[in-house]
Protein backbone atom coordinates (compact mmCIF):
# COMPACT_ATOMS: atom_id res chain seq x y z
CA UNK A 1 0.00 0.00 0.00
CA UNK A 2 1.13 3.57 -0.67
CA UNK A 3 3.21 5.22 2.07
CA UNK A 4 0.99 8.29 2.35
CA UNK A 5 -2.16 6.18 2.58
CA UNK A 6 -0.52 4.17 5.35
CA UNK A 7 0.58 7.36 7.07
CA UNK A 8 -2.86 9.00 7.07
CA UNK A 9 -4.43 5.72 8.21
CA UNK A 10 -2.04 5.65 11.15
CA UNK A 11 -2.83 9.27 12.01
CA UNK A 12 -6.51 8.33 12.02
CA UNK A 13 -5.81 5.98 14.93
CA UNK A 14 -4.26 8.78 17.02
CA UNK A 15 -6.38 10.58 19.62
CA UNK A 16 -7.95 13.71 18.08
CA UNK A 17 -6.61 16.14 20.67
CA UNK A 18 -3.13 14.60 20.50
CA UNK A 19 -3.08 14.94 16.72
CA UNK A 20 -4.35 18.51 17.00
CA UNK A 21 -1.55 19.30 19.48
CA UNK A 22 1.04 17.79 17.13
CA UNK A 23 -0.26 20.01 14.32
CA UNK A 24 -0.10 23.03 16.62
CA UNK A 25 3.51 22.43 17.64
CA UNK A 26 4.49 21.65 14.05
CA UNK A 27 2.97 24.95 12.88
CA UNK A 28 4.75 27.04 15.52
CA UNK A 29 8.04 25.22 14.95
CA UNK A 30 7.69 25.81 11.20
CA UNK A 31 7.35 29.55 11.81
CA UNK A 32 10.73 29.56 13.57
CA UNK A 33 12.29 27.46 10.80
CA UNK A 34 10.92 29.79 8.10
CA UNK A 35 12.27 32.72 10.10
CA UNK A 36 15.71 31.12 10.43
CA UNK A 37 15.97 30.16 6.76
CA UNK A 38 14.51 33.28 5.12
CA UNK A 39 14.28 36.03 7.73
CA UNK A 40 11.12 38.14 7.80
CA UNK A 41 10.37 37.10 4.20
CA UNK A 42 9.93 33.56 5.51
CA UNK A 43 7.10 34.78 7.74
CA UNK A 44 5.44 36.36 4.70
CA UNK A 45 5.61 32.99 2.95
CA UNK A 46 4.33 31.09 5.98
CA UNK A 47 1.40 33.47 6.51
CA UNK A 48 0.25 33.19 2.90
CA UNK A 49 0.45 29.39 3.05
CA UNK A 50 -1.33 29.28 6.42
CA UNK A 51 -4.25 31.39 5.19
CA UNK A 52 -4.67 29.30 2.03
CA UNK A 53 -4.39 25.92 3.77
CA UNK A 54 -6.47 27.07 6.74
CA UNK A 55 -9.35 27.99 4.43
CA UNK A 56 -9.20 24.46 3.00
CA UNK A 57 -8.90 22.81 6.42
CA UNK A 58 -11.95 24.66 7.73
CA UNK A 59 -14.14 22.55 5.43
CA UNK A 60 -13.42 19.50 7.60
CA UNK A 61 -15.03 19.04 11.01
CA UNK A 62 -13.90 16.76 13.84
CA UNK A 63 -15.22 15.79 17.26
CA UNK A 64 -13.48 17.50 20.17
CA UNK A 65 -13.88 16.45 23.79
CA UNK A 66 -14.94 19.91 24.98
CA UNK A 67 -17.67 20.56 22.42
CA UNK A 68 -20.99 18.71 21.92
CA UNK A 69 -20.94 19.91 18.30
CA UNK A 70 -18.34 19.09 15.59
CA UNK A 71 -15.53 21.66 15.42
CA UNK A 72 -14.06 22.90 12.14
CA UNK A 73 -10.32 22.58 11.61
CA UNK A 74 -8.26 25.56 10.48
CA UNK A 75 -8.12 27.22 13.89
CA UNK A 76 -4.45 26.32 14.39
CA UNK A 77 -3.27 27.80 11.10
CA UNK A 78 -5.41 30.95 11.36
CA UNK A 79 -4.21 31.54 14.93
CA UNK A 80 -0.57 30.88 14.03
CA UNK A 81 -0.60 33.90 11.72
CA UNK A 82 -0.97 36.12 14.80
CA UNK A 83 2.36 34.75 16.04
CA UNK A 84 3.88 35.80 12.69
CA UNK A 85 2.59 39.37 12.98
CA UNK A 86 3.72 39.57 16.61
CA UNK A 87 7.24 38.41 15.71
CA UNK A 88 7.38 40.90 12.86
CA UNK A 89 6.10 43.73 15.10
CA UNK A 90 8.58 42.84 17.83
CA UNK A 91 11.76 42.38 15.79
CA UNK A 92 11.20 44.07 12.42
CA UNK A 93 8.69 46.86 13.02
CA UNK A 94 5.01 47.61 12.57
CA UNK A 95 5.27 48.33 8.83
CA UNK A 96 6.56 44.84 8.01
CA UNK A 97 3.81 43.34 10.16
CA UNK A 98 1.19 45.28 8.19
CA UNK A 99 2.74 44.12 4.92
CA UNK A 100 2.49 40.53 6.15
CA UNK A 101 -1.27 40.96 6.60
CA UNK A 102 -1.66 42.29 3.07
CA UNK A 103 0.46 39.49 1.57
CA UNK A 104 -1.71 36.85 3.26
CA UNK A 105 -4.86 38.55 1.97
CA UNK A 106 -3.59 38.85 -1.61
CA UNK A 107 -2.26 35.28 -1.57
CA UNK A 108 -5.63 33.83 -0.65
CA UNK A 109 -7.45 36.09 -3.12
CA UNK A 110 -5.08 34.97 -5.89
CA UNK A 111 -5.57 31.24 -5.30
CA UNK A 112 -9.35 31.69 -5.06
CA UNK A 113 -9.53 33.45 -8.43
CA UNK A 114 -7.10 30.99 -10.05
CA UNK A 115 -9.05 27.95 -8.83
CA UNK A 116 -12.38 29.44 -9.92
CA UNK A 117 -10.91 29.83 -13.43
CA UNK A 118 -9.59 26.25 -13.25
CA UNK A 119 -12.99 24.89 -12.24
CA UNK A 120 -14.58 26.93 -15.05
CA UNK A 121 -12.79 24.86 -17.72
CA UNK A 122 -15.03 22.14 -19.15
CA UNK A 123 -13.49 18.83 -18.03
CA UNK A 124 -12.64 16.04 -20.46
CA UNK A 125 -14.63 12.82 -20.51
CA UNK A 126 -11.91 10.99 -18.59
CA UNK A 127 -11.53 13.73 -15.95
CA UNK A 128 -12.13 12.51 -12.39
CA UNK A 129 -11.13 15.51 -10.28
CA UNK A 130 -13.56 18.27 -11.35
CA UNK A 131 -16.19 17.55 -8.71
CA UNK A 132 -13.63 17.30 -5.92
CA UNK A 133 -11.99 20.59 -6.95
CA UNK A 134 -15.38 22.30 -7.12
CA UNK A 135 -16.33 21.05 -3.65
CA UNK A 136 -13.08 22.28 -2.09
CA UNK A 137 -12.31 25.49 -3.98
CA UNK A 138 -15.72 27.00 -4.75
CA UNK A 139 -16.37 29.24 -1.73
CA UNK A 140 -19.81 30.17 -0.46
CA UNK A 141 -20.05 33.90 -1.11
CA UNK A 142 -21.06 34.95 2.39
CA UNK A 143 -18.36 32.84 4.03
CA UNK A 144 -15.73 34.15 1.63
CA UNK A 145 -16.66 37.80 2.25
CA UNK A 146 -16.95 37.28 6.01
CA UNK A 147 -13.61 35.45 6.15
CA UNK A 148 -11.69 38.11 4.22
CA UNK A 149 -13.14 41.02 6.21
CA UNK A 150 -12.55 39.22 9.53
CA UNK A 151 -8.97 38.43 8.52
CA UNK A 152 -8.12 42.04 7.68
CA UNK A 153 -9.91 43.46 10.73
CA UNK A 154 -8.35 41.06 13.25
CA UNK A 155 -4.84 41.11 11.80
CA UNK A 156 -4.58 44.89 11.56
CA UNK A 157 -6.06 45.11 15.05
CA UNK A 158 -3.39 42.68 16.26
CA UNK A 159 -0.60 44.86 14.83
CA UNK A 160 -2.15 47.98 16.36
CA UNK A 161 -2.85 46.59 19.85
CA UNK A 162 0.56 44.87 20.04
CA UNK A 163 2.27 48.18 19.27
CA UNK A 164 0.15 50.01 21.86
CA UNK A 165 0.87 47.48 24.60
CA UNK A 166 4.57 47.49 23.74
CA UNK A 167 4.68 51.28 23.98
CA UNK A 168 2.63 51.35 27.20
CA UNK A 169 4.89 48.79 28.92
CA UNK A 170 8.06 50.46 27.58
CA UNK A 171 9.19 47.27 25.83
CA UNK A 172 8.82 45.13 28.97
CA UNK A 173 6.55 42.11 29.56
CA UNK A 174 6.86 40.40 26.19
CA UNK A 175 4.55 37.60 27.39
CA UNK A 176 1.84 40.15 28.19
CA UNK A 177 1.70 41.87 24.79
CA UNK A 178 2.03 38.55 22.97
CA UNK A 179 -0.82 36.86 24.86
CA UNK A 180 -3.11 39.86 25.23
CA UNK A 181 -2.85 40.96 21.60
CA UNK A 182 -3.46 37.43 20.30
CA UNK A 183 -6.38 36.73 22.64
CA UNK A 184 -8.11 40.02 21.82
CA UNK A 185 -7.41 39.73 18.08
CA UNK A 186 -8.81 36.20 18.03
CA UNK A 187 -11.98 37.49 19.63
CA UNK A 188 -12.23 40.18 16.93
CA UNK A 189 -11.73 37.51 14.25
CA UNK A 190 -14.40 35.18 15.67
CA UNK A 191 -16.86 38.00 16.28
CA UNK A 192 -16.57 39.75 12.91
CA UNK A 193 -16.70 36.51 10.93
CA UNK A 194 -19.61 35.01 12.89
CA UNK A 195 -21.79 38.12 12.80
CA UNK A 196 -21.21 38.64 9.08
CA UNK A 197 -21.53 34.98 8.04
CA UNK A 198 -24.40 33.90 10.27
CA UNK A 199 -26.45 37.10 10.71
CA UNK A 200 -25.77 39.99 8.32
CA UNK A 201 -25.04 38.02 5.12
CA UNK A 202 -27.15 34.98 5.98
CA UNK A 203 -30.48 34.80 4.08
CA UNK A 204 -31.89 32.97 7.13
CA UNK A 205 -30.16 34.79 10.01
CA UNK A 206 -29.33 32.89 13.19
CA UNK A 207 -30.27 34.38 16.53
CA UNK A 208 -27.56 36.48 18.12
CA UNK A 209 -27.55 34.18 21.17
CA UNK A 210 -26.82 31.11 19.05
CA UNK A 211 -24.10 32.94 17.13
CA UNK A 212 -22.54 34.15 20.37
CA UNK A 213 -22.55 30.78 22.14
CA UNK A 214 -21.88 28.40 19.24
CA UNK A 215 -19.79 30.31 16.71
CA UNK A 216 -18.05 33.12 18.60
CA UNK A 217 -17.24 31.26 21.83
CA UNK A 218 -17.36 27.80 20.22
CA UNK A 219 -13.74 27.80 19.11
CA UNK A 220 -12.56 30.66 21.32
CA UNK A 221 -11.47 28.24 24.04
CA UNK A 222 -9.02 26.76 21.54
CA UNK A 223 -7.87 30.25 20.52
CA UNK A 224 -6.98 31.16 24.12
CA UNK A 225 -5.14 27.86 24.56
CA UNK A 226 -3.19 28.48 21.34
CA UNK A 227 -2.27 32.00 22.48
CA UNK A 228 -0.79 30.62 25.70
CA UNK A 229 1.11 27.86 23.89
CA UNK A 230 2.73 30.25 21.40
CA UNK A 231 4.43 32.31 24.14
CA UNK A 232 7.61 30.16 24.36
CA UNK A 233 7.92 30.36 20.58
CA UNK A 234 7.69 34.14 20.79
CA UNK A 235 10.64 34.19 23.20
CA UNK A 236 12.58 31.71 21.04
CA UNK A 237 12.04 33.78 17.89
CA UNK A 238 14.89 36.15 18.77
CA UNK A 239 17.36 33.25 18.58
CA UNK A 240 16.08 32.26 15.13
CA UNK A 241 16.59 35.62 13.44
CA UNK A 242 19.34 35.18 10.80
CA UNK A 243 22.61 36.87 11.66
Amino acid sequence: MDFFINFTSYLGSVNTFTLWLIMLLFSFSSILIFLRLFGYVGLYVYSALAIIIGNIQVLKTVDFFYSPEPVALGTVLFASTFLCTDILSEHFGKDKAKKNVLIGFVGFLFITIMMLITIGFNPSQIDWVQESLANVFTPMTRFFIASMIAYLASQYFDVWIYSKIKSFTTNKFLWLRNNLSTILSSLVDNTVFSILAWIILNPNPESFYNVLMIYIFGTYVLRIFIALIDTPFMYLSKKFIPK
